[in-house]
């Protein structure tokens, strides 16, 4: 069964259906690719899937340890290459981590790794920098 459907919609725009859920994503292309630049864009995406996919496995690790990151912010760059082939040459994931109580080193290194072997870091193209940036914060009680 496909994952998703898309369809065009013209002037650079695409509608993208996941088939499981019916949610849908508007792509447009980048106003500097000549588009209208009102709502992610294919490249901005696959950015995004970067951090959101590395929050995810992190997420799927911690539940098992009983650890909470709720709260925990990711915030992405994606930089193009200047020359043709247009592509994505670097990808920066800031992770601002959340927990309710301090994590020793250790458990913080370890959820580092998580976060570089989430499977579209592993899918990737290896020619795109990716650099992942953390910063620990324990959270103030309410």
């Amino acid at each position: 069964m496909p994952t998703s459907k898309i369809i065009y919609l013209g002037e650079l725009r695409t509608q993208a259906t996941h088939i499981q859920s019916g949610t849908e994503i508007i792509t447009d292309a980048p106003t500097d690719n000549h588009g209208k630049g009102e709502a992610f864009s294919p490249t901005d995406l696959t950015a995004t899937s970067l951090g959101s996919c590395a929050m995810t496995v992190m997420g799927i690790a911690a539940r098992r340890e009983e650890i909470d990151f709720t709260g925990s912010e990711v915030a992405v760059t994606k930089v193009m290459s200047a020359e043709l082939p247009r592509r994505i040459v670097k990808i920066e994931v800031n992770f601002m981590m959340q927990t309710p109580e301090e994590l020793s080193e250790e458990v913080k290194q370890k959820y580092i790794r998580i976060a570089h072997t989430c499977p579209v870091a592993q899918s990737l193209h290896p020619d795109i920098e990716q650099v992942f940036n953390f910063n620990w914060h324990v959270s103030q009680p309410a």
